[in-house]
C-alpha cells in the first residue's frame, strides 16, 4: 500500500519549494511569448509591413529555440538543471535589455536580434525546466505534474497581453500605411520613435524583475538530477532516440502543434480586425479572452487526467480544434471570432501532454530527448511564416487558417498512433517505467 501511495504522489514533499520556484518560470516565458505575439500587429502598423515580413518576428523567436535547445541539453547533462536555468535567465535578461538600444536605432533587424537572444534564453529555460518538473516525482504522474506546472504558463500569457495592450498597442498612432506614406520623413520618424519607445518599455521592465528571480534561484538549494560527470557521447543517444518510434512521432507532433498554436495566436488580432473591424488595442481583448480560456482549460484537463488517459484527451482536443478551425475558415464576424477563441481551449493540454508522452521511458536519454522536443518549437517559426505567406497571397487571413488545420490533423494522428508506438520502445524500461527520468534527484544543485 505504501508503495502504491508513493507511486501516486504528484510532488515529493522535499521538492515543493523548488517546484514552486521552477513553476514561476513557466509564468515568465508565457509572459514573454505572448508579448511577442502582439508585436506582429504592432510592427505591421509601425513600419507598414506585410504579414510575411512581420512573421520574421516569430522566425527570430522560435529559430532561437531550435538553435539553443541541444546546447542547453548538453549543458544540463554535463552540469545541473540549476546551471541551465541560471544561464537561460541570464540570456532572457540580456535580450530584454537589448530592446533599449534597438528602440534608439529604430532598426527592425536590431529588434529581431534582441528577440533572438531573449528567446535563446527561453529555449534553455524550457529545456531545463520541463524535464526537471517531471523528475520531481514518480514518472507515472510526470505528465500530470507537467500539466500542472504548465497551467501557470497561460497566466503569464494573459499578463503579457495585458502589458502589451496597456503599454504598447494603446500607444500606436492609428495612421494607416497610406497615411504614413504621405508623411514627411521627419514626421514619420517622430511617430515611429514614440511607438518603438513604447515597445521597449515593458521588456526593460520585465528584465529588472527577472534579476530578482535569478537571485532567488541562485541562492536556493535545488535538488539536482545530474552528478556533473555524465558521459557526453551523444552519437549512441541519438541512435537510440531515432529508433524510438513514440519519441520520433512526439517530436513531429510537437513541431506541428507549436506551429498551429503560434499561427492561431499570432493572427488572432489580425483576424478580429478583419472580421469585426476593430483596431489593434480593441482586437487584443479577443486575444486575451482566448488566453483566459487556455488557462482555465489547462487546469480542467489536468484534473481530468486522473480519470481519462492523456492520449484520449489529446485526441479529443485535436479533433475539436480541427472543427473550430473549419468554423474560423468558413464562418465570419463574431461566429468566426468565437470559434477562434475556442481553439485555445482545445490547445491547452497539447504541448505538455505531447512532451510528457514523448519522453516517457527514455531513461538516461531524457535530457537529450527533451531538447529534441524543445527544438520542435521551430514549428512556430516555419509554419507561421507559411501562414503569413498564404495570407498575403490570398489577401484573406481566414483562408490562411488552413495551415493550422493541417497541423491539428497531424496531432490527432499522433494521438491515434501513440499507444502502439510506445509499446515498441527499444529502451530497456525495467523498473524505470515507474521511476525517475535520468538521474534520480539528489543533493543540492
Amino acid at each position: 500500500m505504501a508503495a502504491d501511495t508513493t507511486k501516486r504522489t504528484l510532488i515529493r514533499s522535499g521538492n515543493i519549494w523548488p517546484f514552486l520556484l521552477i513553476t514561476s518560470l513557466f509564468f515568465l516565458w508565457g509572459l514573454a511569448n505572448n508579448m511577442t505575439d502582439t508585436l506582429l500587429a504592432a510592427f505591421k502598423r509601425i513600419m507598414s509591413m506585410s504579414d510575411f515580413q512581420t512573421s520574421w518576428i516569430q522566425m527570430a523567436f522560435y529559430g532561437a529555440y531550435f538553435c539553443l535547445a541541444l546546447p542547453a541539453a548538453i549543458l544540463i547533462k554535463k552540469y545541473t538543471y540549476k546551471t541551465g536555468i541560471l544561464v537561460g535567465l541570464g540570456l532572457f535578461i540580456l535580450g530584454s535589455l537589448l530592446f533599449y538600444p534597438a528602440s534608439m536605432t529604430m532598426a527592425y533587424g536590431h529588434f529581431l536580434m534582441a528577440l533572438y537572444v531573449l528567446a535563446g534564453g527561453l529555449s534553455i529555460l524550457e529545456t531545463a525546466a520541463n524535464p526537471y518538473i517531471i523528475a520531481m516525482g514518480p514518472e507515472e504522474t510526470g505528465t500530470r505534474r507537467l500539466n500542472l506546472a504548465q497551467s501557470f504558463n497561460p497566466i503569464g500569457s494573459i499578463t503579457g497581453v495585458l502589458l502589451s495592450k496597456l503599454f504598447i498597442l494603446s500607444q500606436l498612432n492609428l495612421s494607416s500605411a497610406e497615411e504614413r506614406a504621405a508623411m514627411s520623413q521627419e514626421q514619420l520618424a517622430a511617430i515611429q520613435s514614440d511607438e518603438l519607445t513604447a515597445v521597449m518599455g515593458p521588456y526593460v521592465g520585465v528584465a529588472l524583475f527577472l534579476v530578482l528571480i535569478w537571485l532567488a534561484v541562485k541562492f536556493t538549494d535545488m535538488p539536482k538530477a545530474s552528478d556533473g560527470n555524465e558521459n557526453l557521447d551523444l552519437l549512441p543517444t541519438f541512435k537510440r532516440l531515432v529508433r524510438t518510434p513514440h519519441y520520433v512521432w512526439a517530436v513531429i507532433a510537437q513541431f506541428f502543434y507549436v506551429g498551429a498554436q503560434i499561427c492561431v495566436w499570432s493572427y488572432t488580432i489580425r483576424y478580429v480586425m478583419q472580421e469585426i473591424r476593430l483596431n489593434e488595442e480593441d482586437a487584443s481583448s479577443y486575444y486575451m479572452a482566448a488566453l483566459m480560456l487556455f488557462m482555465v482549460s489547462r487546469f480542467i484537463f489536468t484534473a481530468l487526467m486522473k480519470y481519462v488517459s492523456p492520449r484520449k484527451l489529446l485526441l479529443i482536443s485535436a479533433v475539436a480544434a480541427s472543427a473550430c478551425t473549419l468554423v474560423v475558415i468558413y464562418g465570419s464576424g463574431y461566429v468566426g471570432a468565437y470559434a477562434l477563441i475556442a481553439i485555445s481551449g482545445c490547445m491547452s493540454l497539447m504541448f505538455p501532454t505531447i512532451y510528457g508522452m514523448g519522453i516517457r521511458g527514455l531513461g538516461d536519454d531524457t535530457k537529450i530527448g527533451g531538447s529534441g522536443l524543445i527544438m520542435a518549437i521551430l514549428g512556430g517559426a516555419v509554419i507561421t511564416s507559411v501562414q503569413g505567406y498564404v495570407s498575403d497571397l490570398t489577401q484573406d487571413i481566414s483562408l490562411a487558417f488552413y495551415v493550422p488545420l493541417v497541423c491539428f490533423v497531424v496531432v490527432a494522428l499522433y494521438a491515434v498512433l501513440s499507444g502502439r508506438l510506445e509499446r515498441r520502445n527499444p529502451h530497456e524500461l525495467g523498473d524505470q517505467a515507474e521511476a525517475l527520468p535520468s538521474g534520480a534527484l539528489q543533493g543540492a544543485g
